[in-house]
């Protein structure tokens, strides 16, 4: 009998489910906007703070994981257990993240044990805040020059970490990091000019 996928070790699971770049697809805004209505639908409104497609699928143009990732940001109020209950009852699995304090909680959804299904989905679930992933999805969406060298930085990746998530991640952290301080440094200049 084969393993369930939290059954499976790290390496099992990085084989199963291995870095895979696409082309942009403008689906990727469909599934992301199906998949809001739908939190919106199973998830009481007063625990809801905002809602956010976030990742390279969120980039118009860009080569990305085929993975749609959401930042749902949720009220100080909102009974975690509750949310998890609710979550897993639509097909989400939620990623225990030890290392992280509550809310920084993890859900992942379209994947199956023998492989991706066609809509993979990561569900990144915090309290209200001052995100960085926000400002570099905003940053690469009006700066198509940086869009274009952190495409070619995941191609140079993809290959060495095709089964290492974690080591694909890693290596992207200085770029994102970068430019994510670039983009919140250059709304404050703006911001002061006011």
């Amino acid at each position: 009998m084969a393993k369930s996928l939290l059954e499976m070790s790290l390496e099992e699971l990085w084989e199963l489910f291995p870095i895979i770049l696409n082309e942009y697809n403008p689906q990727w805004n469909d599934w992301y906007f199906q998949e809001e209505q739908l939190l919106n639908n199973i998830i009481c409104d007063q625990y809801i703070e905002r809602i956010n497609h976030i990742g390279s699928t969120s980039v118009s143009g860009l080569l990305a994981k085929p993975t749609i990732d959401i930042l749902f940001e949720i009220t100080e109020d909102c009974d975690l257990n509750i949310l998890v209950g609710v979550l897993e009852k639509n097909g989400y699995i939620f990623e225990k993240q030890p290392q992280k304090p509550a809310p920084h909680m993890m859900f992942m959804k379209g994947y199956t044990d023998k492989g991706f299904a066609e809509k993979v989905f990561h569900l990144h679930v915090r309290y209200k805040g001052d995100w960085d992933e926000l400002y570099f999805r905003d940053y690469l969406r009006e700066h198509k020059d940086i869009a274009d060298k952190y495409a070619q930085l995941k191609l140079s990746l993809k290959n060495k970490y095709e089964h290492d998530r974690d080591g694909y991640t890693e290596s992207k952290t200085e770029f994102v990091k970068k430019y994510s301080k670039i983009a919140k440094e250059s709304i404050l200049i703006e911001a002061n000019k006011l």
